[in-house]
């Protein structure tokens, strides 16, 4: 029997899904050579929770209905992925390839070496590596089940140290070279695939879902202290960020390469918006009209990610057409219409699901709505 849903998931899925489409606006935004620092901050720096709270909300879905200490059918949860994630994995990169080689009439895609390191690393769309993360991770299931069986609140805080060292070693000073393609790859893409970047967040998920009573409680008793450090870990963020581009004289671009999700402020700021957003949501009854945004918001999130990419293609290409340039005025333009139209598509895809199925499958991962 299924436990009692969450709308604070939902919501925090949907919040989630803006913020990657605001980080990449901010990179459309780039485009034109002299950016607002404070807008590209709003794209790029106070939505970096959101990939790694997607994982988050993943691992808290799967095991908040599990059954740990009941036999694990590794096979039919294998099944039920592969449906859920790989099949519309694969549909999508079939879609982003085929406007790629059409677009810029380059079949060089097609090429099987090329091709088979675009699908194992998630090259097909600079979003689908999210995907192949998710199907690492679910490949691992019974891994995360040994672990989350014995996981305490201490060894939540000494993973948390070990991913803010991991990552920083590894995003800065890992600088390793092979003489075969292979093994280059696999350290060039290593963002794309490796668990390990993501693991403390996952874990912290799935901990939260299995012992979800003390876990409400705690979100209860503490609500303003908690939003408090998501407030506190975002001007941690901010800072690094203005540090870097206004004393340092970076540039926007280069500041946020250094001032992402898996540098120390990032993965900080990581858990303190997860447990900001989580404990606001739980905690405060949200107007009925905003409530039912969020809710709309959350349940698109999915196909929205996956279509935005070319959402933003059509859009750029319309405005190079008028010969607009990517103005403060055009970023916030381009960002919303982003939104509207994927939110549309995700809308008007919803209703063919039902007549015909299995482009749900294929699209989606399902027959229903999310």
């Amino acid at each position: 029997m299924s436990k009692e849903k969450i709308p604070a998931l939902d919501y925090m899925r949907g919040l989630s899904m803006l913020g990657v489409i605001g980080i990449h606006s901010g990179a459309y935004y780039l485009s034109n050579p002299v950016v607002n620092i404070h807008l590209f901050a709003f794209f790029d720096i106070i939505t970096r929770f959101c990939v790694p709270i997607f994982f988050f909300i993943s691992a808290f879905g799967l095991f908040y209905n599990l059954k740990i200490n009941e036999p694990f059918d590794y096979k039919t949860f294998m099944v039920k992925r592969f449906k859920t994630v790989l099949l519309p994995y694969l549909t999508w990169s079939a879609i982003y390839i085929t406007y790629y080689v059409l677009r810029f009439n380059d079949s060089s895609i097609l090429n099987f070496d090329t091709l088979f390191r675009y699908l194992i690393f998630g090259l097909c769309s600079y979003q689908l590596y999210f995907l192949v993360l998710l199907l690492w991770f679910y490949l691992l299931m019974p891994l995360w089940i040994k672990i989350i069986k014995h996981l305490t609140a201490w060894g939540l805080v000494l993973l948390f140290i070990f991913q803010i060292l991991f990552n920083y070693y590894s995003s800065y000073f890992l600088n390793l070279h092979f003489n075969t393609a292979f093994f280059n790859n696999l350290i060039t893409y290593r963002l794309n695939y490796l668990v390990l970047y993501y693991i403390f967040i996952f874990l912290f998920g799935a901990y939260c879902a299995v012992h979800y009573q003390k876990f409400s409680v705690f979100l209860k008793k503490q609500p303003k202290n908690l939003i408090s450090f998501g407030f506190l870990s975002l001007s941690g963020m901010l800072s690094y960020y203005y540090y870097l581009v206004l004393i340092n004289h970076y540039t926007v671009g280069e500041a946020i390469n250094i001032a992402q999700q898996l540098s120390p402020p990032g993965v900080i700021y990581t858990l303190g918006a997860t447990l900001a957003l989580f404990a606001f949501f739980n905690n405060y009854q949200l107007p009925k009209y905003l409530a039912n945004t969020c809710a709309t918001l959350g349940k698109h999130s999915y196909f929205a990610y996956l279509v935005h990419p070319l959402v933003m293609y059509f859009i750029f290409d319309l405005m190079a057409f008028f010969h607009q340039m990517m103005t403060f005025t055009h970023a916030i333009l381009f960002f919303s219409g982003t939104i509207l139209f994927s939110l549309l598509i995700a809308e008007l895809f919803s209703k063919i699901y039902y007549k015909i199925p299995i482009l749900g499958l294929l699209l989606n991962g399902t027959t229903k709505i999310r």
